[in-house]
């Protein structure tokens, strides 16, 4: 997910036309979140959650979800989290149009494709956004970083183009997005996400389009900061498991530790150092 470059948008923001919502193919989604269920499982230790303030007290609000993006996984865990924590709304993100043109089935599952260093990649990304933020039970997700960033990069940048959404939106929630990775005691990560104190814009015209980026990047690396935090403490405490998959070191040593295991009459658990992460 991306958005259009900030030099691009500042040129055309409030010029263009609503041209409504890309059709997401419901079958094709639930698909596909199956199998992003199933692919994290198999490259994850863990998912964990913790929220700053409930998700669910939103209501059906149009929602901004403003995420950093340190790695590849993040589009993946974004489908993953929009079916899991918002399963009732509509969802929708920017994608480059390059990937599109390589995997053409995101478009079925409201991905709309933009470049971002054009004119035009950043017309669509106005247009479709403002489309999303006026309608309830719709959430637009954006990666506002624009490119791949360490999560200890400080401090947090946005590309202006959600500033100029803001500015030319009517009512909608802004609600900030951390994501963290972290390899513990077994062979694969974990993946930890903090939903962040949502912000709602009631009068999008109260502000410049360079103070709602600001405001939108401070709340994003506020919530990193509280993240990385809870991360370094390594522990479970304030965190909710949204999913358990891989573990132990598999093969010959595995097998060595499940028999050492029945043999003293133990279940075997292939975690290491049970009781902590």
């Amino acid at each position: 997910m991306t958005i259009a470059r900030p030099d691009v948008t500042d040129e055309i923001a409030g010029s263009t036309p609503d041209p409504g919502l890309p059709r997401v193919n419901t079958w094709q989604l639930r698909l596909f979140a199956s199998y992003c269920h199933y692919y994290l499982r198999r490259h994850f230790h863990r998912l964990y959650l913790t929220e700053l303030s409930p998700a669910t007290t939103l209501d059906d609000k149009p929602l901004l979800i403003c995420m950093n993006h340190p790695s590849w996984w993040d589009p993946l865990l974004a489908v993953y989290l929009s079916q899991q924590i918002f399963a009732n709304r509509r969802h929708y993100g920017p994608i480059a149009a390059a990937a599109i043109s390589k995997y053409k089935f995101f478009e079925k599952l409201g991905f709309f494709p933009i470049d971002p260093q054009t004119r035009d990649g950043a017309f669509r990304f106005l247009q479709i956004g403002r489309a999303a933020l006026s309608k309830r039970g719709c959430a637009l997700w954006v990666t506002a970083q624009g490119q791949f960033e360490d999560v200890r990069v400080r401090p947090t940048r946005f590309q202006t183009g959600v500033g100029h959404l803001a500015r030319s939106s009517a009512e909608f929630v802004m609600l900030p997005l951390a994501l963290d990775y972290s390899f513990r005691r077994e062979r694969t990560p974990e993946a930890f996400v903090c939903f962040g104190e949502p912000i709602e814009v009631r009068d999008g015209r109260s502000k410049t389009a360079q103070d709602w980026t600001n405001i939108f990047a401070s709340a994003v690396e506020s919530t990193q900061d509280y993240l990385a935090d809870q991360v370094k403490t390594g522990q479970e405490n304030g965190f909710e498991m949204l999913l358990s998959g891989q573990a132990g070191i598999g093969g010959v040593y595995d097998v060595w530790r499940a028999m050492k295991s029945y043999a003293r009459g133990k279940r075997f658990r292939a975690e290491h150092e049970l009781g902590s992460r």
